[in-house]
């Protein structure tokens, strides 16, 4: 049979370039100049006739096209990568320690394992659930999930998820007989609080939210508040408040109907998630990013 395929190193520029929503950072993983690389996207859009990127003024937004092709090739080089780790001289194998916070652990990663360990039998991992910002060489990470703005100095940082804020509560709650239907009747309920948000996450509190909706007037001592928002969730999920949801960490409970948004539109935060590795890495925790890359663009 004969593949019509374009060229492996155009390919590879446009799934690095889709990933990072940069030309530079790309050349940076890949080791190519920025024009290089989109000289190598040029290729590849001309040889399918179709646009994968809208150029913007500062960076680049993938078309639907393009965001159709990302996820088939970003699974397509970590099957390639795992059928040449056969022949590699270092096998795929062994513990890979990940950090990360417990929130992110038990909101999103703990779920989807199954997958990483039916991908890779011969990897042991081991998740460090923790709020420190942990030394990889001191301590013996080989990698980290950070949420942050993405200046990590000292190691490479690899755009992961972003996500967006929004009030959730549970089902029970809409059904009720006071349903809160827009923010004004978050008189009637109780507020639950993550007393564990830093003074530039505002949207994880509940202030700004109230501010803009002229409800200056509720006392936001009042209300349940948590240091940890996995458990601010499960109240949430009980029917005990209504709670500011981060869609990263409720995605999978509003899936599931466990979760539900009874109002308001959402908003996007300036911080994100960020897989942090040294700048060499061994092939085990290469073949760890890609899979939660992989992951991340199936949602």
């Amino acid at each position: 049979m004969t593949r019509r395929l374009p060229p492996l190193l155009s390919l590879r520029a446009f799934e690095a370039a889709a990933r990072h929503g940069s030309f530079v950072k790309a050349g940076d993983e890949l080791a190519l100049t920025p024009a290089a690389i989109s000289h190598h996207v040029k290729l590849l859009e001309a040889h399918l006739r179709t646009v994968l990127f809208t150029r913007l003024p500062r960076g680049l937004a993938l078309t639907e096209a393009g965001r159709t092709c990302l996820p088939g090739l970003t699974a397509g080089f970590e099957t390639l990568d795992r059928s040449l780790a056969s022949v590699r001289a270092e096998r795929i194998a062994g513990p890979l320690v990940i950090s990360m916070l417990p929130s992110f652990a038990a909101g999103w990663l703990v779920g989807r394992l199954p997958r990483f360990r039916a991908r890779y039998p011969e990897i042991d991992l081991h998740v460090r659930a923790e709020t420190a910002i942990v030394d990889l060489d001191r301590e013996g990470v080989d990698l980290a999930i950070r949420y942050g703005t993405g200046r990590f100095p000292g190691v490479r940082a690899i755009a992961f998820l972003q996500e967006d804020a929004f009030p959730v509560c549970a089902p029970s709650m809409v059904g009720g007989m006071r349903p809160p239907r827009r923010i004004a009747e978050v008189r009637r309920h109780t507020l639950l609080h993550d007393s564990g948000a830093r003074r530039n996450e505002p949207w994880i509190n509940w202030g700004p939210w109230l501010h803009e909706a002229g409800l200056d007037d509720v006392d936001l001592a009042r209300g349940l508040h948590f240091t940890d928002s996995a458990v601010l969730y499960q109240a949430a999920i009980a029917g005990q408040g209504i709670a500011i949801g981060r869609s990263v960490l409720v995605g999978d409970h509003l899936a599931a109907g466990r979760l539900v948004r009874p109002f308001g539109a959402p908003r996007r935060v300036t911080h994100g998630y960020y897989l942090v590795a040294r700048a060499r890495s061994s092939p085990k925790v290469e073949a760890g990013i890609r899979w939660l890359l992989v992951e991340a663009a199936a949602g």
